[in-house]
């Protein structure tokens, strides 16, 4: 039987001030349950993987992770915030769920290794925890578009979790005896890579961190503001648009894709999905159609606050030294750390339980942007001699 505390999520104010600002207001942010628990997803070696030209796979892993708990969390009727990361993703779940998540994210593990000899790993840290070991995790909901609100974390409750998940010592549960079925309808990756808008010259995937976890809001705010200030308003750095999307059907593309949903090939179900898949030409030439497209680069999910800024733009080199040069300001001050990786394309994998109203599309850097970029600050965080214990992610 769900409780108040399993709404918590779900109850809190969607604030649709400009986001420079709300990160400032500290009375717009809500403790986390003690009750709650974070899951974390990781590929095991996702960096060679994406060197080795495997970066479509891991993406679309990690999308299917996250659809196997979203779908989850759907027939609880519970809302829960999550956080996608190329190679893996964040969740902060109610009590009511987490049996279920964890053992049905051991199943896809399972399938994963067995399918695509990709590990993807999850593990679980109680929100209590990271309380009871000084850490902090408050949370609030940004309206990033009229149809479209994110989570926006801030604390270095998430770092910790993270620390100990990707830890020597952590024991991952290896269950292998439970032959249940995953639930990983909805889950689609129908969309070539996508070339940036028209007066656009490149894709630009960002990590920064703040090397002191308590002036997250500050140092954040300030990357914010250079953001809108260089390339201007969220929609002027979106790097989907609908000019630049091609719709591929080609036979590869939805075997592999319904490999991830079911662990084999249905071959009279592949068929079903190409002529579905070409029927979607046609579609996407209505009025139903049409406004699915403008849905999807509304519902792109190009920002990720998760206590560090993750974000896919769009724009010209010269906006994008402008930036660097921002960011070199505040790296040499000692305010942040940061990772750019620089793209001619992004990348999308989708999460469509409805065409009309009820759909997420997952956005990174072609090549691997944020894995590629992750590589970077984690180069610039071994150079450090003494860290602070907000830069031990990644």
């Amino acid at each position: 039987m769900l409780t108040n505390q399993d709404h918590f999520f779900a109850n809190l104010q969607i604030n649709k001030i400009p986001l420079h600002h709300l990160l400032r207001r500290k009375d717009l942010f809500s403790q986390v349950p003690d009750d709650w628990h974070i899951i974390i997803t990781d590929i095991k070696s996702s960096t060679a993987a994406v060197n080795s030209g495997l970066h479509e796979n891991v993406n679309l892993i990690a999308t299917g992770s996250i659809v196997t708990v979203l779908n989850i969390a759907f027939k609880a009727n519970v809302a829960i915030p999550f956080f996608f990361g190329g190679d893996g993703a964040t969740f902060i779940v109610p009590p009511v769920i987490v049996d279920k998540a964890m053992k049905a994210l051991m199943i896809y593990r399972r399938n994963t290794l067995q399918n695509f000899n990709l590990d993807i790993r999850a593990g679980i840290v109680s929100v209590k925890e990271t309380y009871d070991m000084g850490h902090s995790l408050k949370i609030c909901r940004f309206s990033i578009s009229r149809m479209f609100s994110i989570p926006v974390v801030l604390g270095n409750g998430l770092d910790y979790a993270e620390k100990i998940i990707k830890g020597e010592n952590y024991l991952f549960s290896d269950q292998t005896e439970d032959q249940g079925e995953l639930d990983l309808s909805g889950m689609q990756c129908r969309w070539d890579k996508i070339q940036p808008p028209e007066n656009s010259e490149e894709v630009v995937t960002l990590i920064a961190i703040a090397q002191d976890h308590t002036k997250q809001a500050e140092v954040f705010s300030k990357i914010i503001e250079q953001l809108d200030h260089i390339y201007g308003t969220p929609e002027k750095r979106q790097p989907i648009s609908i000019p630049k999307l091609i719709f591929r059907t080609s036979f590869n593309n939805l075997g592999r894709e319904m490999r991830h949903r079911l662990g084999k090939i249905r071959f009279l179900e592949l068929v079903k999905t190409w002529f579905i898949n070409a029927y979607g030409y046609i579609y996407f030439r209505t009025a139903h159609g049409k406004r699915y497209l403008k849905q999807l680069v509304e519902m792109s999910d190009t920002l990720v606050i998760d206590g560090r800024i993750n974000t896919v733009i769009t724009g010209t080199e010269k906006q994008r030294k402008m930036l660097e040069n921002a960011l070199d300001k505040f790296e040499n001050n000692n305010e942040i750390l940061y990772g750019i990786y620089v793209s001619s394309e992004s990348v999308m994998s989708c999460y469509v339980r409805d065409l009309e109203d009820d759909h997420i599309h997952f956005v990174d850097g072609a090549e691997g942007g944020y894995t590629k970029a992750a590589g970077i600050l984690k180069q610039k965080i071994k150079s450090l001699k003494q860290l602070p214990s907000s830069t031990q992610r990644l």
